[in-house]
C-alpha cells in the first residue's frame, strides 16, 4: 500500500466542518465557498479511503473514523502552524485569526488595535466577530476573544491586558426626582438599568459587597445602557472608558462614591493548549500597550469619584 498523501488546507477543512457542524458554517469560518469546502473534503477521504463525514439535511455529522481522525488531524496542524512560526521571519504572522470581541468596547476600543494588527503583519488574514453575546470560543471555531468584566471560571485560558474601572452613575434629572443612594442597601428601592440578571459588587473598604439589583429595563449592550441612563430611567453600573465624556460634560454624575466597583478587567481567552500561537501573543501585547496609553481605562478613573 503507498503512502497517503494529505494536504494540509484540505486537514483543515475537514476539522472546520468537524466543528462547524456542517459545510456552510465551515465555508463561513474559511471565508471560501461552500463548493471549495466539499472538493477538499472528497479529496481528503479519497486520499484516506474511508468516509469521515454523513451529510444530513441538517448539515454533516462525524463518523467513527471521522473522530477518530479528527483529534489526530487538530494535533498535526497545530504542530504545522508552530513549525511555521518557528522558520518564519522575524516579526511576521502568516494565516488566519479569528477574534471574538464585545461590541460596547470593540468599535471603539478593540477595533483599532486589530487593524493595527492587521496593518502590521499584511500576510495576517483577520477575522472579527463583534458581539456582546457570549461567544462559545471551542464550538464555533475562534481563536481567542476579549472580555471585558469580572472572569467567570471556565477552563479557557486567561491573560489579563488591562484594567477596567467603573462607577454607578445617574442623570441628574433621575437624581432629582428619585434620590441618589448613599449605600448598597439602599438600591432595593432604585430601578436599575441591567444586563440581564447579574449581580453588582462595591467595595465597603476592603470589603466586597454583593448586591442584586432590580430593574425594568434591560440591554445586553453597553451603549444602549448609556442611552436609558441619559434618559433618566435608573441608575446604571458602568465602565469609565464609555462614560467619561457625559460624566465631563454632566450629562451623568457619580453616585454612591463611598462605595466604588471594584477594579474589573479586560482579558484575552483563547481555548487551553500548551503554548499560545504566536498571532495570539501579538495580538495580546498590542492590546496591554494600548491600555498603558489609554487615559480613559485606568488612570482617569483611578482618582475619580
Amino acid at each position: 500500500m503507498g503512502a497517503v498523501q494529505v494536504d494540509i488546507e484540505e486537514l483543515q477543512t475537514f476539522i472546520e466542518v468537524a466543528d462547524a457542524g456542517g459545510v456552510s458554517p465551515a465555508a463561513l469560518r474559511l471565508g471560501v465557498s461552500k463548493s471549495i469546502v466539499s472538493r477538499r473534503l472528497l479529496r481528503l477521504e479519497s486520499a484516506l479511503g474511508v468516509q469521515l463525514l454523513a451529510r444530513t439535511t441538517r448539515g454533516a455529522a462525524l463518523t467513527e473514523a471521522g473522530a477518530i481522525f479528527r483529534d489526530h488531524a487538530a494535533r498535526a496542524c497545530a504542530e504545522i502552524d508552530v513549525a511555521r512560526e518557528t522558520i518564519a521571519p522575524a516579526g511576521e504572522l502568516r494565516g488566519r485569526l479569528r477574534v471574538a470581541v464585545p461590541v460596547s468596547f470593540g468599535l471603539t476600543h478593540f477595533a483599532p488595535v486589530v487593524a493595527e494588527l492587521a496593518r502590521r503583519h499584511p500576510k495576517l488574514h483577520v477575522q472579527t466577530c463583534y458581539s456582546d453575546r457570549f461567544v462559545d470560543l471551542i464550538a464555533e471555531g475562534y481563536d481567542c476573544a476579549i472580555r471585558v468584566g469580572y472572569l467567570q471560571d471556565s477552563n479557557l485560558i486567561a491573560r489579563r491586558v488591562g484594567p477596567i474601572l467603573g462607577k454607578l452613575l445617574a442623570s441628574p434629572g433621575y437624581i432629582q426626582a428619585h434620590g441618589a443612594p448613599d449605600a448598597p442597601e439602599q438600591l432595593v428601592a432604585h430601578e436599575a438599568l441591567m444586563q440581564g440578571a447579574e449581580t453588582w459588587q462595591f467595595l465597603d473598604g476592603e470589603k466586597i459587597v454583593t448586591v442584586r439589583p432590580q430593574g425594568r429595563f434591560k440591554a445586553d449592550n453597553g451603549a444602549a445602557l448609556i442611552a436609558a441612563a441619559l434618559a433618566g430611567l435608573g441608575v446604571a453600573y458602568l465602565p469609565d472608558c464609555l462614560t467619561h465624556e457625559h460624566v465631563a460634560a454632566g450629562a451623568l454624575v457619580p453616585i454612591m462614591t463611598r462605595y466604588p466597583p471594584p477594579p474589573a478587567g479586560a482579558y484575552v481567552i483563547r481555548p487551553p493548549g500548551q503554548h499560545p500561537a504566536r498571532k495570539i501573543r501579538v495580538l495580546t501585547d498590542l492590546l496591554i500597550e494600548h491600555f498603558g496609553q489609554s487615559p480613559h481605562f485606568a488612570q482617569a478613573g483611578a482618582g475619580a469619584g
